[in-house]
Parts: C-alpha cells; structure tokens; sequence
C-alpha cells in the first residue's frame, strides 16, 4: 500500500466532501473511514482512479452517518440525490482546505494541528508525539478546531498571509516524534504553491529549502548546537540551495515584495557564501531593512542589529541593539556575541550566563553555557 499517496489524496478527498455540503467534522470522519476501507481492499483490488474512489466511498459514509443521526435532519436536502462518482479538481478543493484549517477564529496551536491532520493526512498520535503532549489532549484539541470551522463557509477568498504563518509554525516546529515537521511543512507549502500562484508562497517554500539545506550541519555529532559561521559548508545542501533560490529570483521578479521573500533573500546571501567571511553583510542589512519596513517586527530589529554589528562593527550592533527592548527573547544573547566580538570578554561571559538562564530549549541553554565556560577559561587563563 502507498500510504504516500494515501496522504497526499485526503486534503483533495476531504475538500471535495466540504465543498458539497459536509460538515468539516462529519466530512473528515467519512474520509478516515473511506481510507481504512481503502486499505483493506486496494492490496486486492486497486482502483484506476484513486482519488474519485475515495471520494465515491467517503461520501457514501457520510451519507450513512448524516442518515442514521436523527439530529442532522435538517441536512436530509443533501442526501436527496448522490452526486455521481468520478474525479474532481484537486487544487480549489485543497486550497479551500488550507483556508479553513488557517481560520482566524483559531488558536494558532489548533490551527496547525487541524493543518496537518486534515491537509497533511498525519494520524493524532503522530501529531501529539511531534508535539509531545499526550494522544489524548491531541485529539482534544483537533477536536474542538474541527467543532470550531464545521459551519463556516466559504463566501469570499481567504487570507493567504495567515495559511503561510500556519505553515511556516509547522516548519519552525522542526523535528520530533516520528514525523519530521519541517520536511512535513516543505510538502505542504509545495503543495500550496501548486494550488496557488502566489509569490509569497514561492518566497515561503524559498525560505524553506534554504533554511533546511543547511539542516545536517546545524548539530555537531554529540547534539550541540553549531553556529552559522561555524558550520561545515560542505554539509550542506547545494541542490536545496540551488532550488529555493530559484524559486525565489521568480517570485522577486514579480515585483511584489513580501516578509517571506525578503527572509528568503537574506537566506540566500548566506547561502551563497562559501565561507562565512565572505557573507555580503551589507546587502544583509539592506534586507533586513526592507524587512522591517515591512513587519516593523521587534525580532527583525533585533536580528538587524546583528547583521550590522557584522557589517559596520560591532559598536555600531550595540548601538542599533540598545533602541530595543531587552525583554525581547534572545536579546541578552545578542548582546553577548556583539560584546564578545568587541572585546569584552568580561561583559559577553557575564550575558551569555544570563541568557543561558533564559533560553527557552535545552539546546540552546547547552550552547550558550559552553560560549560563557569558554570565555571564563580565557579569562582565568590570562590573569
């Protein structure tokens, strides 16, 4: 059985029942039970047209369902007649699944939870261990974001900008459990950006495969976190590279700036780069200036500041770092690198402990332990 195609036919499958009628509840039940069929039968007997045989069979369950539960009669206009079996338009139905699934009335938990159980096809316990919260709150909560969207309808075009945010928290989600959240994330943009032409979602799918080209070189082989300038440029993904930025020279020539391709170009600079000193910093800056024009984000700021204690010194960082507010997360640990880089090694251990405290994830408090241990060694050393 390819549980691949399995996967990638249920945001069609399950689009398709929405459209018709079926509530988002009802709809993704009848296509579960549509897909456990599906693997009984199909090792025996599999049909020419995959999807049109799902789609036969999972309305067929809800017209069962919607039937036999006295509670839904003011629906029985929808089972007056059957639509006849055959295929549909893969691309309206899924894109209409990614707007639903991204609704505003959502948390952005649940919004990412119901994306990739009804467009990503995942199973609760695959999302819950991706998640690392229990099975059952899992499915608590994908159950009330499908209670939450099962009445809304579809009167007008939904808002590109929050399914991108969607799917770019599931990228940012990494990986975990048995399901890898950022390959996941890549899929489904990927698979957006088919249903849609649209140039931030190439910018997305762009920012994507840059970021996780240099995946293998983020870790060192016993766990530990591995800078940018630090890590093996040979470990990286030139094929990924050479795809995202691609992707990205067409969307840019579209002449419709957005967040998402002005994150991909940066990307692409430091990509481009065979070492780590010959980063166009510069130009990085000049991004990230667009950037903010266009976010006005208190974390793009602060990873301006960066970028330009790099390209103008890093005085010039601790200045551009001190309009911002230092509540700001991973504030202190900028701080330390840019006193680090001028010098003060004094100041830097001090404020790479305290961001160790802060951190928000093992990792990180692992790596910025290690940045103070080593500059206390220095400065023990040398007095």
């Amino acid at each position: 059985m390819d549980e691949a195609l399995l996967r990638s036919l249920i945001p069609g499958v399950l689009g398709v029942l929405v459209r018709r009628g079926a509530g988002f509840a009802a709809a993704e039940d009848a296509v579960q039970d549509a897909l456990v069929e599906a693997l009984r039968v199909w090792p025996a007997d599999r049909p020419r047209d995959a999807k049109g045989w799902l789609v036969t069979v999972a309305w067929r369950r809800f017209l069962d369902a919607t039937r036999a539960d006295t509670a839904r009669r003011r629906r029985e206009d929808l089972v007056d007649e059957e639509p006849a079996p055959g295929p549909a338009s893969a691309l309206d139905d899924t894109l209409r699944l990614y707007f639903l699934c991204a609704h505003p009335s959502l948390t952005p938990s649940s919004a990412v939870a119901l994306t990739l159980r009804a467009v990503g096809g995942l199973t609760t316990r695959q999302i819950a261990q991706a998640y690392l919260v229990p099975e059952a709150t899992m499915a608590q909560r994908i159950s009330r974001a499908k209670r939450t969207v099962s009445d809304v309808r579809f009167d007008r075009a939904g808002d590109v900008a929050t399914v991108l945010r969607v799917l770019y928290l599931v990228f940012n989600e990494g990986y975990s459990g048995d399901v890898d959240l950022a390959a996941e994330a890549i899929r489904l943009t990927r698979q957006l950006a088919a249903s849609i032409d649209h140039p931030e979602v190439s910018g997305l799918l762009a920012l994507m495969l840059l970021h996780h080209a240099r995946r293998a070189a983020r870790t060192a082989p016993d766990g530990a976190l591995v800078p940018l300038a630090e890590q093996d440029r040979g470990r990286w993904d030139t094929g990924a590279i050479a795809e995202g930025i691609g992707i990205l020279q067409a969307a840019l020539a579209r002449d419709r700036l957005g967040e998402f391709q002005a994150q991909a170009a940066i990307a692409a600079l430091h990509a481009d780069a065979l070492t780590a000193e010959e980063t166009d910093w510069v130009q990085i800056v000049e991004w990230y200036d667009e950037l903010t024009r266009l976010t006005d984000s208190p974390v793009v700021r602060l990873n301006r500041a960066v970028a330009v204690g790099e390209a103008d010194g890093p005085r010039a960082g601790l200045a551009a770092l001190a309009a911002l507010d230092a509540a700001l997360p991973r504030h202190t640990a900028v701080a330390a690198y840019l006193h680090e880089r001028d010098g003060d090694l004094v100041a830097a251990a001090r404020l790479y402990t305290d961001a160790a405290h802060k951190a928000s994830n093992l990792a990180e408090r692992d790596h910025l332990t290690r940045r103070a241990a080593r500059l206390n060694a220095r400065l023990r050393a040398a007095t």
